[in-house]
């Protein structure tokens, strides 16, 4: 079968691999993926990786290189083990993707996210999405209802980790919100505070393409260039008395966009930190006391929100695949995916990806 799967930093290969075999265990599912995005994780192993994925055998899953990508997919399910009752042979699903015990101490509270042991399907797993076919786990096979389409199904991924961080913000009818950053997963959170209830949305974005996608796909939101506007002084002119904004969720993972959004959040409002850093940031830690902030980090999502997505998606509420560019064949992965996704330009935000 076709497969795009990762070797080494600027070496992502389109081949021809075995398909799993068809004696599955008994917790396990196989299934024929539709599609898959390309997420700024498959990005960043591209540039320098290895760096998530494993080049020895990972701790839980014992996946090595090399990997096939794709952890944001949609799929429909082929044959069930004997265990598994939720899907069944033609069910059209949403991979939830993440891997974990069951019996660790954050297992055993329902925090798979966080066990230290985490894997990931197309990340750390013997199989992805960017593939013909696929073996996962039970958990990891959502049920999806017909009124989404495939790629909505595939969306629900990203939509997970933006809708965690307005979770995190407590985002309700009425906030006022900034969000830091208009990538993908900038996008998708503004769409997720609209969704919670958000009054008032500011975006700040230097880059004009994605300044103008947003425009289009959130006609709604105060779209700003903070490299030639004062993001303060909008931000005052746009909240009560000028106090700022109840919630900023910075999706950029930059030190000059975690402090911007420290700036622009008023007295005892919340810091959601979405957006993941490379580096170290220095923050004013005296400016944090002096008004009193909250500071949110968030890591992936809880998995127990994919149907509350579904739900959302399907009732037109979260407009998911609004952030979709661009749609490619396998073949062009590397040309029309990562590198269109690399152009400084920045004319896509999220490219999806069939086999």
């Amino acid at each position: 079968m076709r497969a795009v799967r990762f070797h080494a930093a600027r070496d992502i290969r389109v081949e021809d691999v075995a398909p799993p075999v068809e004696t599955l265990a008994p917790d396990e599912v196989l299934i024929e993926p539709f599609c898959a995005g390309i997420c700024g994780t498959d990005l960043h192993e591209y540039i320098a990786g290895p760096i998530v994925t494993p080049t020895t055998p990972h701790v839980f899953t014992g996946a090595t290189n090399p990997q096939i990508l794709g952890h944001e997919f949609s799929a429909r399910v082929v044959k069930v083990g004997d265990a598994v009752g939720h899907v069944k042979p033609g069910d059209r699903i949403s991979v939830q993707p993440l891997l974990s015990p069951r019996d660790d101490y954050y297992g055993k509270r329902g925090l798979y996210h966080l066990s230290p042991r985490m894997g990931c399907v197309g990340l750390s797993w013997a199989w992805g999405g960017m593939a013909e076919r696929a073996v996962i786990k039970d958990y990891n096979a959502q049920p999806i209802p017909d009124a989404l389409s495939d790629e909505q199904g595939a969306m629900i991924e990203p939509a997970a980790v933006a809708l965690y961080g307005v979770d995190r913000g407590g985002v309700r009818a009425g906030s006022t919100v900034l969000v830091s950053g208009a990538g993908p997963i900038g996008a998708l959170t503004v769409l997720a505070a609209r969704a919670a209830g958000a009054a008032l949305i500011i975006v700040a974005e230097p880059n004009p393409n994605r300044r103008r996608i947003l425009a289009e796909i959130a006609p709604y939101a105060v779209v700003i260039d903070p490299k030639a506007d004062d993001l303060m002084a909008v931000v005052g002119d746009l909240t009560e008395e000028g106090v700022g904004v109840d919630v900023t969720l910075e999706c950029v993972g930059l030190e000059a966009s975690l402090n911007a959004c420290a700036t622009a959040v008023r007295r005892q409002g919340k810091v959601v930190q979405v957006g993941l850093h490379i580096k170290r940031a220095s923050i004013d830690a005296m400016q944090w006391a002096l008004k009193d902030i909250t500071v949110e980090a968030t890591w992936c999502y809880p998995v127990q929100v994919w149907p509350r997505i579904a739900r959302l998606i399907a009732a037109g509420a979260f407009p998911v695949e609004k952030v979709i560019t661009a749609r490619i064949d396998a073949a062009d992965v590397v040309a029309k995916g990562f590198e269109a996704l690399l152009d400084p330009a920045g004319n896509h935000l999220k490219i999806v990806v069939r086999t």
